[in-house]
């Protein structure tokens, strides 16, 4: 039992060292290659489509409901103590600062760094990707850069784009069922929003388009054992996204803290 415990530990530990280093390796090849000729701006413009404005319409549905919901939660305390009229600076500062940037990153590692690993993940199975090579193009060049960029210019146009419809939605609750005036709660909103709380947001989702692109490109190169090994990449390319995008807020977060207290 002690021996079978330790062989499954070994072997977990060995399979994270091992996608840690490949990741490594992969984010240190593709930084390279984002500053190298040729620039396929037009294939980046594709991806930018695909990872942007394929994804407003489900950005903007679980925004807006997010708003409806924070407002309304926080409507349950702050009525209690007669202070419904700072649920905007609230609600604001919450999406901002965390929920908006951290939810988007969800829903475009959900969407497109799904779809960006069993893309890769088909073409690795049916020796597409070898094929580049053949013809003298290097894969992460052409697949993997265009999805970098993409995902970094996209990530913070899309969180602003989900802050503002979430604050919207707070807007509407808090109007239409909570009697603030409309020109109170935008008054409350601007004055309690600081350059540095937008720009704290905005921030650390150029590193989750990071860590979305690379974790899903990587996952889809190293696709095993055909239309299954796909699914299974997939997976776990979404599964680790996840984590690891919780794990870059939390540092963030902690290191802004310092920094702006």
């Amino acid at each position: 039992m002690t021996k079978n415990f330790f062989t499954i530990f070994g072997r977990r530990v060995h399979d994270f060292l091992y996608f840690l280093g490949g990741l490594v390796n992969l984010t240190f090849h593709t930084l390279r290659l984002s500053f190298a000729p040729p620039f396929k701006g037009i294939r980046v413009i594709e991806q930018i489509k695909k990872s942007g404005y394929d994804s407003l319409p489900i950005v903007s549905l679980v925004s807006l409901f997010i708003g409806f919901i924070f407002a309304l939660q926080i409507a349950y305390f702050m009525q209690r103590i007669g202070s419904e009229i700072y649920i905007a600076s609230l609600v604001a500062l919450s999406l901002v600062r965390e929920l908006g940037p951290v939810i988007t990153a969800l829903i475009v590692a959900g969407r497109v760094g799904a779809a960006n690993t069993a893309e890769l993940g088909t073409m690795q199975v049916t020796e597409q990707i070898d094929a580049l090579e053949a013809f003298a193009t290097n894969p992460i060049k052409y697949l993997v850069v265009p999805r970098f960029l993409a995902l970094m210019i996209v990530m913070p146009l899309l969180t602003l784009y989900a802050d503002a419809v979430g604050i919207f939605g707070s807007y509407l609750i808090c109007v239409n069922k909570l009697g603030i005036s409309s020109s109170m709660y935008w008054q409350v909103m601007f004055d309690s929003l600081l350059f540095k709380d937008i720009f704290t947001g905005l921030f650390k989702t150029i590193f989750f388009g990071m860590i979305i692109a690379l974790v899903s490109c990587y996952e889809g190169f190293n696709v095993q054992g055909g239309a299954e090994g796909v699914g299974q990449a997939t997976t776990r390319a979404v599964v680790k996204t996840f984590i690891m995008i919780i794990i870059a807020d939390c540092f963030f977060t902690a290191l802004f803290y310092f920094i702006f207290p």
